[in-house]
């Protein structure tokens, strides 16, 4: 069940997609290298799972990279996950990788 009552922003001078929902802060961390989005870490406060925050950190990110041209190492195992119940996003992969 998504949760209609949040917003996730793209904090680009911490590296990061983010939420801030009844007042705790959820996020989706990157790196990025030579067009590489390395999506590194997904965190949501106990509190707040169960609400699609995760899934909705990590589909702006994934969309952010689409239009930005970049491919996606998805080193999260939840945002690995992620794009393997979603096959539409697998084209961002970076070369040579493969989710198992």
């Amino acid at each position: 069940m998504t949760d209609p009552t949040f917003q996730v922003v793209h904090n680009a001078a911490a590296r990061r997609f983010e939420a801030t929902v009844e007042g705790q802060l959820a996020r989706a961390d990157y790196q990025l290298d030579d067009g590489v989005l390395r999506m590194v870490h997904t965190g949501v406060p106990r509190a707040l799972e169960g609400r699609g925050i995760a899934g909705a950190l990590v589909q702006a990110a994934l969309d952010h990279a689409r239009a930005q041209d970049l491919r996606v190492e998805p080193v999260c195992p939840y945002i690995a996950g992620y794009m393997k119940r979603h096959p539409e996003t697998l084209d961002l992969l970076a070369p040579g990788l493969v989710l198992r």
